[in-house]
C-alpha cells in the first residue's frame, strides 16, 4: 500500500516536550545573551557503527518530519514550564509562537550510512534548531536500529517473506514505530494493527496456542478457524504433537490449506518432517511459517530448510542486540553575529575518549566502481569534486519550515533494497567486520 506518510489517519500530538530540559535552559540563556538568533548548522551523525555491523540504515525520517511540524508549545505546556520554573517569562513568551522556519537536508529514508555520514543537517537560528535535538535523535536512533536489524534479517531470509510480530515485546508506541522501521528494512507485513492503520503496512494474524487450548480438541479448534477464516488460513501445529496436528489440519482444511505455523522445537528438523508429511498428504502448496525467538543468525541457519516465511518479534524490536545507533546532534557551524549576512564559521568539539566531531557544513557522496558497486563514502566541507556531483546523498526535506519531501513508505522500502544491492557482497555477511566501505574526508 502507498498510504503511508501521505495524510495519516492518526493525528500526531505535540512533540514539544519530547525533549530534555537543557534544550530550554540553553535557549533561555542564549536569548538573554543575544546569541539565540545566530544562524547555525547542526548535523546528525554517528562516530561508529554498532560493533561488528557492516552498514547502517536510515529510518524514521518521515516521523522526524511529523515531529518537526508538530513541535508546538500550547498553553497547558507553557503553564507547566512556568509553574515548574523551567523557563522564565520572556522565554515562555518566545516559545508560544515557536515554529521551525529553517531548512533540513538529509539522507533519503532507506539509504545506508557509515561512520561520519551527515545523515541530517538542520539549519536555522540557534534557538529554533537546538530545541529539536532530543526528539530528532530519539526517532532516528530507535528507528534506524530496528531497520538495520530488519535489513540483516531480510538479507538472511533470501527473499522469503518476513512478518514483524514484536508488539508484545516493547512499549506500545515503540511497537508502531518498530513495525514501520522493520518495513523499511525489508519486512513484508506486521501483526500490529496500529501500524497498519497509521502507516498502511499490510497486517496478518490468525491464532495462538490459547485458541487451540480453548477447544476440546485440536480438530475442533482447526475446524472453527477454517470455518471462520477459510481454507487459506494458517494453522498453528505445535500445541501438542506436530505430526498429529499436521494430519488433522489437512483432514480439516483439505490439501489447499494455506499454511502451517511452527513455533517451537528444532525448527530445521521439524520443518523438513512437516514438509515431507504435507507432500505425502497431497498438500504440496501448503506453506510453512516458522516463529520462535528468531534473529538473523537463526534465519540464516534455516536457509536450506523448506520454510516459506519467518515471524520475528523480540530480536527485531530490540535491534538484535543493538537497540540504538549512538547518533549525535552537533553544532558544526554558526554565524559570527545575529546579522543574517554574517559569515558562518566552523565549530567542533575537541575532547579525549573518541568523542570528537568534524566542523563545517558538510556534503556527502558515494563513490562507486565501474560496476556501480560502492567503494567509499566521501564527506567534505568545500566544493564537491566534479566526479561526485551526481552522486551526492543529501536531499532537501524541509525548506523555510515547510516539509517538501514526504513519500510513500513503499518507496522508502524499495529504495533500501535497491541501495543495499549496490554494496559489496560482504555487506550482508553475518560475520563480524568493519564497515563495508570506508569514510573518506575531502
Amino acid at each position: 500500500m502507498n498510504t503511508a506518510d501521505l495524510g495519516l489517519p492518526v493525528d500526531v500530538p505535540s512533540t514539544a516536550l519530547f525533549t530534555d530540559q537543557y534544550e530550554l535552559t540553553m535557549l533561555q540563556a542564549a536569548l538573554k545573551a543575544g546569541t539565540a538568533e545566530r544562524r547555525s548548522v547542526f548535523e546528525v551523525f554517528t562516530r561508529r557503527l554498532p560493533e561488528g555491523r557492516r552498514y547502517g540504515v536510515v529510518a524514521g525520517t518521515g516521523r522526524v518530519l511529523d515531529a518537526v511540524e508538530n513541535f508546538r508549545f500550547d498553553e497547558p505546556v507553557l503553564a507547566f514550564l512556568r509553574e515548574n520554573n523551567i523557563v522564565d517569562g520572556p522565554t515562555a513568551e518566545w516559545l508560544a509562537s515557536y515554529r521551525f522556519g529553517g531548512d533540513i537536508w538529509g539522507y533519503p529514508e532507506g539509504e545506508v550510512y557509515f561512520p561520519g555520514s551527515p545523515l541530517l543537517r538542520v539549519e536555522g537560528s540557534f534557538a529554533e534548531c537546538v530545541l529539536l535535538e532530543t526528539v530528532i535523535l530519539s526517532i532516528l536512533n530507535h528507528d534506524s536500529a530496528i531497520a538495520a536489524a530488519a535489513s540483516r534479517m531480510s538479507a538472511a531470509a533470501g527473499g522469503r517473506p518476513l512478518i514483524e510480530m514484536g508488539a508484545r515485546r516493547t512499549h506500545e508506541l515503540a511497537a508502531v514505530a518498530s513495525a514501520r522501521a522493520a518495513y523499511v528494512g525489508g519486512f513484508s507485513t506486521t501483526s500490529d494493527l496500529a501500524a497498519g492503520f497509521r502507516y498502511g503496512i499490510p497486517t496478518v494474524g490468525t491464532s495462538a496456542h490459547a485458541f487451540t487450548l480453548l477447544h476440546d480438541s485440536e480438530r475442533h479448534a482447526f475446524t472453527a478457524q477454517v470455518e471462520s477464516l477459510g481454507r487459506g488460513t494458517t494453522l498453528l501445529v505445535d500445541t501438542y504433537d506436530v505430526a498429529e496436528a499436521v494430519r488433522v489440519a489437512v483432514e480439516v482444511a483439505g490439501t489447499d490449506l494455506g499454511a502451517v505455523r511452527i513455533d517451537s522445537g528444532d525448527l530445521l528438523l521439524v520443518a523438513h518432517k512437516v514438509r515431507q508429511q504435507l507432500d505425502e498428504m497431497g498438500a504440496t502448496q501448503t506453506k510453512i511459517v516458522v516463529t520462535s525467538d528468531l534473529d538473523e543468525y537463526a534465519i540464516a541457519s534455516l536457509a536450506a530448510a523448506p520454510v516459506d516465511a519467518y515471524g520475528v518479534g523480540t530480536q527485531l524490536v530490540t535491534g538484535s542486540g543493538h537497540p540504538t545507533c549512538s547518533m549525535v546532534y552537533k553544532l558544526v557551524a554558526r554565524a559570527t553575529s545575529a546579522d543574517r549576512s554574517a559569515p558562518l564559521v566552523s565549530v567542533a568539539k575537541k575532547s579525549m575518549g573518541g568523542k570528537y566531531s568534524v566542523g563545517g557544513r558538510k556534503w556527502a557522496a558515494r563513490r562507486t566502481d565501474a560496476d556501480g558497486i560502492a567503494e567509499a563514502e566521501v564527506v567534505g566541507t568545500g566544493p564537491v569534486p566534479a566526479e561526485l556531483v551526481d552522486r551526492q546523498l543529501l536531499v532537501e526535506l524541509v525548506k523555510g519550515g515547510e516539509v517538501v519531501a514526504r513519500e510513500p513508505l513503499d518507496a522508502v522500502r524499495d529504495r533500501h533494497l535497491a541501495v543495499r544491492a549496490t554494496l559489496p557482497m560482504s555487506a550482508i555477511q553475518l560475520s563480524r567486520g568493519e564497515p563495508v566501505i570506508p569514510t573518506e574526508y575531502a
